[in-house]
């Protein structure tokens, strides 16, 4: 839309199932989370695959090594003499070995770095992608904050890239191991098979594992959704919290969501570390074995000196195959989670398919030029009927939210929707949007249905200025233009009255705004937001009660530039506004009550005369 983000769709949804069963039955049409790790690693396959042989040598080289080691202590030990000279060319060549070594490292871990964030980037951008432009409403599908939201882009993105990060040291593991095995067991097989065995241990303990990993995991990352929502929802509410006195009740619930978050995360960290705590643990156990093993055949003359140093230096090293399994065995469920979470956040028509597919996000330095929006096709009317959202129940078998509303809106008519608190003006706004999913109901421009409305009800057709003004700690230029080019600033700022304090301002359209907007006046905040659904120059505006704040001046000069500038959905119970439209719909507890011109309505609809001449009108003024 304009300004306001499609997460400032309707607060009042029925709530959403975020717990393990609700992500397994989304689960059950998504992809295998390996088919999405295959996806994954085949968006950027060539660099990829650099990466990985690159990895390779890394973890190949130890090979050397151990043959090195070898040579070295049976010449040391006499089992193969050999002059100092030969000695010290033996050492240097393990030095060059392990130099190499390290410097491949860097450079893998350099060059690696760059996949990995572009494959973050690539899932987040997906995510993105479907939460503001796949058909359907955003607001069935987003989390109850928008900080678990945030929570699941940064640890979920992570979780999942690092579960297919884990194929490259599987495949290194697995080509040292091959080898390392195919050298021990020609110089000893019965002390191969012992030093293997019990590495053998690790790898069905952690698929063992795998399912209480899971739980474990889901729950972490939900609790500490939570953790991240709620510090969120104590910075938006900071005055609120200090006006009412309630720092400590909010310190002790912050203190109770972080207990349970700790309790959770040390699970989920016990879990993970007794795997790994067993692979170290088999380690050693090898190498135990392979000495007291070792000592009978070197007495035997059968093993030598160097034959030990050999096993010694690969012990340490086979033991990353049954390490890096069972990572991947552990990350595994860890990955499914994540991708579950993360595919929640997409259209329901969309899977985990959707979420790894490569499209055309932008990595490189140099931008390609953005694409000039369009113009759409001028409104000549738009017509709803039948429009039916629920919100859930609100007592008696009834349900929130609106029911069989129709609107006629045709080009230049100025249109204001009225009622008292809560009887569904913002719903029916958010409906007509496709920010609100349509339970019922079908809505034409000029005639042609418009099959999905949070797709089609967008910028250069739509703009939208919501009931909560939302601005960024940047300039005001930037949050006019949020990005976009070619907006005619100077006109939305004239017809949103805005001409005279843009000229007040020290930096004028460079001047930091703040956090939020705090260095502007709330009524200059939702005069802003008007300039911003202006500029994108609309055919039809949609504006929720924007003139809350202003004086009676202001809000004069605010509706004479406004009236004839275009089409006006304006939702509003001020006098000064009802009594400049055309027609004013009369909403009474989600349902039609009165349709027509402010004085047919105050002749014929009992709910407008309680609304413009009682107390509700009062109280709301």
């Amino acid at each position: 839309m304009t300004g306001e983000t499609r997460n400032d769709a309707s607060r009042h949804n029925a709530p959403r199932d975020h717990s393990a069963a609700a992500g397994l039955s989304r689960a059950g049409r998504a992809r295998p989370v390996w088919l999405v790790a295959v996806r994954l690693a085949r968006f950027d396959l060539p660099r990829f695959l650099i990466g990985a042989f690159l990895w390779l040598p890394v973890m190949v080289i130890p090979l050397a090594g151990g043959l090195l080691l070898q040579r070295l202590f049976d010449q040391l030990s006499g089992a193969r003499p050999a002059g100092l000279g030969q000695i010290l060319w033996i050492c240097a060549a393990f030095v060059g070995a392990e130099a190499v070594r390290g410097v491949i490292l860097v450079i893998a871990h350099t060059y690696g770095t760059y996949w990995w964030d572009a494959a973050a980037t690539l899932l987040r951008a997906n995510a993105l992608r479907s939460i503001l432009t796949a058909r359907g409403a955003a607001a069935a599908r987003l989390p109850h904050s928008s900080a678990e939201a945030v929570a699941r882009l940064r640890d979920d993105v992570a979780g999942v890239v690092s579960f297919v990060d884990e194929v490259v040291p599987l495949t290194g593991a697995v080509l040292f191991s091959g080898a390392a095995v195919a050298v021990m067991a020609s110089i000893d097989p019965v002390i191969t098979l012992v030093l293997v065995l019990p590495m053998v241990v690790i790898g069905v303990l952690s698929r063992l594992m795998s399912e209480l990993v899971r739980r474990l995991h889901l729950r972490a990352r939900v609790l500490g959704a939570q953790v991240t929502a709620y510090v969120g929802d104590i910075f938006t509410g900071v005055l609120a919290i200090k006006t009412a006195g309630a720092e400590a009740a909010a310190l002790r619930r912050l203190r109770a969501h972080n207990r349970a978050r700790r309790d959770a995360a040390v699970k989920d960290s016990l879990a993970t570390d007794l795997l790994d705590t067993a692979t170290d643990a088999t380690v050693e156990i090898s190498v135990g074995l392979v000495l007291l093993l070792a000592a009978a055949a070197m007495r035997r003359g059968e093993f030598t000196v160097g034959d030990l140093a050999l096993f010694t230096s690969y012990v340490g090293w086979l033991a990353q195959l049954p390490r890096t399994v069972g990572g991947i065995l552990f990350r595994l469920p860890q990955a499914a989670v994540s991708t579950d979470r993360l595919t929640r956040l997409m259209a329901p028509h969309e899977s985990a398919d959707e979420l790894s597919r490569d499209t055309g996000v932008w990595f490189y330095r140099d931008r390609p030029p953005a694409p000039t929006p369009g113009r759409a096709e001028p409104l000549e009317l738009l017509q709803a009927d039948g429009l039916t959202v629920r919100l859930g129940p609100a007592g008696h078998g009834v349900h929130r939210g609106i029911h069989d509303i129709g609107l006629r809106l045709p080009r230049g008519s100025f249109t204001v929707v009225t009622g008292a608190v809560g009887s569904g003006k913002t719903t029916l706004a958010r409906a007509l949007l496709g920010l609100a999913p349509l339970d019922a109901g079908t809505i034409r421009w000029n005639g042609e249905t418009v099959a999905d409305p949070g797709t089609f009800m967008v910028p250069g057709r739509v703009a939208y200025a919501s009931q909560i003004p939302r601005l960024f700690s940047a300039t005001l230029r930037e949050n006019l233009l949020l990005g976009r080019t070619g907006d005619d600033l100077a006109r939305a700022l004239r017809l949103a009255a805005f001409d005279d304090d843009l000229a007040r301002l020290p930096r004028g359209l460079d001047s930091l705004v703040g956090p939020r907007g705090m260095r502007l006046s709330g009524e200059q905040i939702q005069r802003v937001t008007a300039a911003r659904a202006l500029a994108r120059t609309p055919e039809l505006l949609v504006v929720d009660d924007l003139s809350s704040a202003l004086d009676v001046e202001t809000e004069r000069t605010l509706w004479d530039r406004l009236d004839g500038a275009g089409t006006l959905l304006v939702i509003s119970h001020r006098p000064a506004v009802l009594e400049r439209a055309d027609q004013v719909i009369v909403l009474d507890r989600g349902r039609l009550a009165g349709r027509g011109t402010l004085r047919e309505l105050l002749g014929d609809c009992p709910e407008m005369r309680r609304l413009y001449h009682g107390d509700v009108l009062t109280d709301l003024l």
